[in-house]
């Protein structure tokens, strides 16, 4: 097309003037990692080498409009984050990630008010993309000393410092397993009071358990939790009178679904966590002997049949997220106890061993925190509990010990909860 063009402000050929609107088009393409986007204006975003972030204005007013338009073709290369600067985002605060990541996509946004903020008119017909925050405080929680159970709790900072023990609540019980859920909150349930359970307790964003919710589905113990989508969790496997596979869906307000029919190989003493941004891994355990096969879980928490195994095979191991998009299974019982790991990438593969760093130990707990890092704690060498913990770097690395805080102790679960650091 030629000519002059003063109303179509997408991919058209020729001279761009000011829409009836007062739309200005600047003459250059935007080809750095950030822009400072101005209302009543128009930018070509070149993504070719890198994504670019969008800084909205921190003030609006209603009827601002700003266009942002693909001019390479490569948003789905390297896509455009969208940093609405303290002002929603249809509806969401800027605390969500909002990013496009489709080739030739063309996003115009109008802002509406202060409830709604800022809100999409067209974006090529490609649905409104959002990723919740990540969380960034965590829990450890119950757990056993010789024969004695706990339901102390112990909250994690956003910066990985675990404090002392909080009061209980709820029945004391170990061999449990916990996850996020609802985008800040975490849930324990599952394991062993004397006898098998199925009791949950919700923790809010702050860090508060409530009381035992009666519990769904078939009572079991050393049991896996992660969390998939982007707000629910999955609990899965586990030892009844025998082991199994059996998985119950945990809803984004909470609510534990009936037993699903199981897939995999039976066991339990595995661990589990995210990866992905969206799904979940369920990995090592045993049978009756030590395993390494892994189930994916889809981001509708569909359980996919046994993946080969890789690395050396072990129970009562701990698994984290971290990075964002990564996992990390660590520790573990082989025929000693054992500190080594296995990396998870951001598609579901399992590496081979790492060298272990800090105490070997099994039947501690992981989480994540600081929203792309993790945290081992807990846990037992020999006959004895510890409470010392091994902080994961957003890059998968393992730091020596942290000295322990809190009752020392086994049977152990962890979750992160809040998007408020």
């Amino acid at each position: 097309m030629s000519g002059q063009i003063t109303s179509n402000v997408f991919r058209a050929s020729g001279i761009i003037a000011p829409t009836a609107g007062g739309l200005n088009w600047g003459s250059a393409v935007i080809t750095g990692t950030t822009l400072s986007a101005e209302a009543s204006n128009g930018y070509f975003i070149d993504t070719t080498s890198n994504i670019c972030t969008v800084t909205l204005p921190s003030s609006a007013t209603t009827g601002d409009q700003i266009v942002l338009s693909d001019y390479a073709r490569t948003w789905d290369t390297n896509n455009v984050i969208i940093n609405s600067n303290g002002l929603n985002f249809q509806g969401d605060p800027d605390i969500y990630t909002v990013d496009y990541s489709t080739a030739g996509q063309s996003l115009s946004i109008v802002y509406s008010d202060a409830t709604k903020g800022w809100i999409p008119v067209s974006d090529d017909a490609v649905a409104f993309d959002h990723t919740p925050p990540p969380t960034q405080k965590a829990i450890f929680g119950f757990g056993q000393q010789g024969a004695t159970d706990y339901s102390v709790t112990n909250l994690v900072s956003s910066s990985g410092v675990i404090a002392t023990d909080t009061a209980g609540v709820g029945a004391t019980r170990n061999s449990l397993g916990a996850s996020s859920y609802g985008t800040d909150k975490a849930i324990f349930g599952f394991g062993y009071t004397g006898s098998n359970t199925s009791i949950t307790s919700l923790v809010n964003n702050t860090g508060v358990v409530s009381s035992d919710v009666t519990g769904v589905g078939t009572a079991r113990r050393s049991i896996m939790a992660s969390s998939y989508g982007t707000d629910k969790a999955i609990f899965g496997f586990g030892y009844v009178s025998a082991y199994s596979s059996i998985t119950n869906l945990v809803s984004n307000t909470g609510v534990v679904a009936t037993d699903t029919t199981g897939v995999g190989t039976a066991r339990s003493a595995g661990s589990a966590s995210s990866y992905g941004g969206d799904k979940g891994i369920f990995g090592f355990g045993s049978d009756g002997s030590n395993r390494n096969m892994t189930n994916l879980i889809s981001n509708t928490g569909v359980v996919s049949s046994d993946v080969t195994g890789v690395g050396t095979a072990r129970r009562s191991i701990m698994a984290t997220s971290y990075g964002g998009d990564k996992a990390i299974f660590g520790f573990g019982y082989i025929s000693n106890y054992t500190s080594i790991t296995n990396l998870v990438s951001n598609t579901g593969v399992v590496a081979t061993d790492t060298a272990g760093v800090g105490t070997i130990r099994s039947s501690g707990s992981a989480t994540n925190y600081g929203g792309d890092k993790g945290i081992f704690g807990y846990g037992v060498n020999a006959t004895t509990e510890v409470s010392m913990s091994n902080l994961v770097s957003n890059t998968g690395v393992v730091a020596s010990d942290t000295t322990g805080v809190g009752q020392r102790r086994q049977g152990i679960a962890a979750a992160g909860y809040s998007t408020t650091a």
